[in-house]
């Protein structure tokens, strides 16, 4: 029987990730994993994915900064299924208001309705938010999350994308979130560390 796989965020250092078979780039290639690996999280290694220590000259501070105020699940109820969202853990990665533009309404207020497509659709689409910010019910009943083995995609300019439910060590996941799926930041300078809230995109993160 194979060992479980855990993350661990080292203090103001890199992700410790142990047992970890798939880890990947953007293009979905192997980058080779080990059965013990530290990963950037201070966005200033030049060995990127891979620590190189640079966290200890940079500066770089992983507490968490956001003070949670904003940490709620929203609920979003339709006819055939309820959407549940939480904006606190969102990545900004699009595929949401990219894939399904008349269920998920960028700048609109409410800016879900779960009656503008199909329940089919809803949940293809749902099911690809990396973050794990959004899910979903039907009839009272928490729609499941894909079966899927432990992975790490290092997405380009982004987070690491983790899938298959590895075990974060010692963090707290918020309202509603998804523990199967979620997005750890790279780029150091995320508010909600260690998760991504998609602040790369402000700060111009660049592989």
């Amino acid at each position: 029987m194979s060992q479980a796989t855990t993350i661990e965020c080292a203090l103001n250092g890199p992700y410790l990730v142990k047992n970890l078979d798939d880890l990947r780039d953007a293009q979905g290639e192997s980058i080779g994993a080990k059965p013990v690996m530290a990963l950037c999280r201070c966005g200033g290694s030049a060995n990127k994915p891979f620590c190189d220590g640079t966290h200890n000259k940079n500066g770089f501070d992983g507490a968490r900064l956001a003070d949670g105020s904003t940490d709620r699940s929203d609920t979003y109820a339709g006819t055939g299924i309820t959407i549940h969202d939480n904006r606190s853990v969102c990545a900004h990665a699009g595929r949401c208001t990219d894939g399904l533009a008349q269920v998920f309404k960028y700048q609109s207020e409410p800016w879900i309705e779960p009656d503008g497509d199909t329940v089919d659709h809803i949940i293809q689409t749902i099911q690809q938010c990396p973050s794990g910010a959004l899910g979903f019910s039907r009839n009272g009943v928490f729609g499941g999350n894909p079966l899927r083995q432990p992975s790490i995609t290092v997405t380009k300019d982004g987070p690491y994308a983790v899938v298959g439910g590895p075990e974060l060590s010692n963090q707290v996941f918020a309202q509603g979130a998804s523990m199967e799926h979620y997005t750890l930041c790279r780029c150091g300078a995320s508010k909600n560390k260690p998760f991504c809230d998609g602040t790369h995109w402000s700060v111009g993160f660049k592989d």
